[in-house]
This record gives C-alpha cells, sequence and structure tokens, in this order.
C-alpha cells in the first residue's frame, strides 16, 4: 500500500463517512486521536486531517491507513490534503520566532520593561506588523495568530524575566530570556536591529525572503538580528555581480584568492578545480551597516570553513579578529612543545593584502 495515493474523491468519501458516523465514533472506528496540528476545513466544518487521510486511504486502495503508519503534520497527512487542494489550518500557533521576539522585547523596553494590554495601540500596531512577518506560512498559522491578546502575553512574558522584576515569571521560553539579555547587553544594536526589522517589513524589502534557500545552513548559522536580516545578509554576500567585482579588483592588484581568515587558497590546494573559487562575506552586519549600496571594501573574500565560523555565533567576528583568534591558537599550539610558528605562504599573503588597502 503506497502512502499518500490519495485521491480528492477518496477525501470526500471520507467526510461523507465521518458525517454520518460523527466525530467520536468515526475517531474510534479508525483508532484515531483529535487532531493536534491541521485540521481540514470543508464547507465551513472541520476535520480531524489525520484521520480523514488515513481513512481516505481505505476508499482510495482498500485500506485505511493506521494511526502508527503516517503523521498528521507537514510531511504527510496535512501535505496531502493541501496537494489535493483542500485547506488545511493550524490547531495552534508557531512558535515565535527570533525576529518576532525582537520586535516584542524593543517594545517592552521602549515601556520601562513593563508588560502591555492588548488594548494597548502599541500592542495593536505590533500584532498588525507579525502578522505581515514571511517566517510562518497561512497554513501553519490559525484565527488567533499573533492577535493582540497574544502579543500583550508575550509583552509580560519577556517583562517578568527581566533582572529587576522580583514577581513569578509567567510563561515563556529560553528564546525569551536570550533577546532580553542582548537588549540590556546592546541596547543601542538591538534597538537598530529592531527598526530594521519594522522598516524591512514596511517596504516589502523582507517579504520575499520566507523560506530559505538553504535549510541547513539557515540552522547552523546564527542571526546577531534575526533570520530574515541574516538572509537579506546572506543574499547579498551571493551577488554573483558584487563578488566577481570583488574577484576581479583583488587580482588587478596582485593578490591572491587566498582566505583572508586562515589564508587557505582553494587553488594551490585543488589546483585548476579550485582555480577562481572562494566564498565572499559581507564584513559589517546589517544592524550596523543598514540597507545601503554595497561597497567593494565592505567584501571579504574567505573560504568556507572560516565563512561558517563567522556566522555561527554572535556577535560576529571580523575575518581579521577571526584571522588574530587563529594564529593566537596556533601560536599556544605551538609553544606549548616548544616550536616556533610560521605563516603559511596564503596567510602571508592574505595578511599582506589587507595591509595594503
Amino acid at each position: 500500500m503506497r502512502r499518500a495515493a490519495i485521491t480528492r474523491e477518496s477525501v470526500l468519501k471520507a467526510v461523507v463517512e465521518h458525517d454520518e458516523l460523527g466525530r467520536e465514533a468515526f475517531l474510534l472506528k479508525y483508532g484515531f486521536g483529535e487532531a493536534r496540528s491541521y485540521v481540514l476545513v470543508h464547507e465551513g466544518r472541520e476535520y480531524d486531517s489525520k484521520a480523514i487521510a488515513g481513512v481516505a486511504h481505505k476508499w482510495a486502495q482498500g485500506r485505511a491507513l493506521g494511526p502508527g503508519e503516517f503523521s498528521g503534520g507537514k510531511d504527510h497527512a496535512a501535505a496531502w490534503l493541501k496537494r489535493l487542494g483542500f485547506q488545511v489550518k493550524a490547531v495552534k500557533n508557531p512558535d515565535w520566532a527570533r525576529d518576532e521576539v525582537i520586535l516584542a522585547c524593543h517594545l517592552v523596553m521602549t515601556n520601562g520593561w513593563k508588560g502591555l494590554d492588548a488594548q494597548d495601540g502599541r500592542v495593536i500596531e505590533l500584532s498588525a506588523l507579525l502578522q505581515l512577518l514571511p517566517i510562518h506560512s497561512d497554513a501553519d498559522r490559525n484565527d488567533k495568530f499573533r492577535n493582540p491578546n497574544g502579543v500583550a502575553r508575550k509583552t509580560f512574558d519577556i517583562a517578568t524575566r527581566h533582572p529587576d522584576y522580583r514577581g513569578k515569571p509567567t510563561n515563556g521560553g529560553a528564546l525569551d530570556v536570550e533577546v532580553l539579555h542582548e537588549f540590556l547587553a546592546r541596547p543601542e544594536q538591538m534597538t537598530e536591529v529592531a527598526r530594521l526589522i519594522r522598516e524591512g517589513i514596511t517596504a516589502g524589502e523582507l517579504l520575499a525572503l520566507a523560506q530559505p534557500d538553504n535549510e541547513e545552513l539557515e540552522d547552523d548559522f546564527e542571526a546577531p538580528e534575526g533570520r530574515l536580516l541574516l538572509r537579506r545578509h546572506r543574499a547579498r554576500e551571493r551577488s554573483k555581480a558584487l563578488r566577481k567585482k570583488k574577484i576581479d579588483s583583488v587580482l588587478r592588484k596582485g593578490g591572491s584568492l587566498a582566505c583572508e581568515a586562515c589564508g587557505f587558497d582553494f587553488e594551490e590546494v585543488y589546483g585548476q578545480r579550485g582555480a577562481g573559487y572562494v566564498e565572499c562575506h559581507h564584513v559589517v552586519p546589517l544592524h550596523e551597516a543598514g540597507e545601503g549600496s554595497t561597497k567593494l571594501s565592505d567584501l571579504a573574500l574567505i573560504c568556507a570553513n572560516c565563512h561558517r565560523m563567522i556566522h555561527r555565533r554572535a556577535p560576529w567576528p571580523t575575518p581579521a579578529e577571526l584571522r588574530a583568534s587563529i594564529e593566537h591558537r596556533r601560536s599556544q599550539s605551538h609553544t606549548s612543545v616548544g616550536i616556533v610558528p610560521q605563516r603559511s605562504k596564503p596567510a602571508e599573503r592574505a595578511i599582506a593584502q589587507e595591509d595594503q588597502r
């Protein structure tokens, strides 16, 4: 029996059977529980999406799928039903993303680190803005997604985690505490981050950045400013025209394409296969540089390993700072065994190139 081999007709037959038996009897007959993530919406009524999808297999293939044979989420039932043109909506809203918490935390900070009521005009305005953020798909949102009540609760989750708060904290997550501490440590930078997110959404500049182009990379990289601005930052780094201009500029000046942090040279190690290859990094984060035009001097040529290490954790080191860290570690390692450290030729070239700027 092939999973997902259901048709729109078989789904509608499962819906009819559900209506004839009643919800409780239908779920009991096939061993399903109530939907916890997604529901099917059909002709104004809501149905347990996983149960409907499982029973649709009976009408399409002769046997219903059991609850343990598939999931009711985006990978299975919900995806199958959406693919057939049915409306599927989330039972509960997704967790708050970093960008959302940054905006809420900034609001709490401007309110003297106190929570706000749902009727507050600033909460209503933030609720409308959060609903524009492209981080969560429509299928993952329910009717109460980031409504004023939910936003107000989040402001209290943040406010009651402030070090000066003496009462019992409300519910909240580790991300609330993390972002709060960043605002306390770097209020001016985080205020600028919040401004950039607000402006980017209002102007529509971030609305096309909903889906990451490389999920594995996104999961590994940390954004000092938030996921949307990280994607915007990396989109600027990946501009083919800028990268080519940067490489041409370095080569015209007699430089090489050695990594400016560790000195690794792709051509020197891989020969012709590595010729002309190096990654391009925008040195100044968006929360410092803003959304202005990018100059070649804003870009650094670095290897893939160093690129990942720079972006891995905030605050981002510059290539020069990462190089100093690498050389310090090398120096310590060699000194411990009585060896005088020597720079590699690519590293020396990278340092010389930077000194010429």
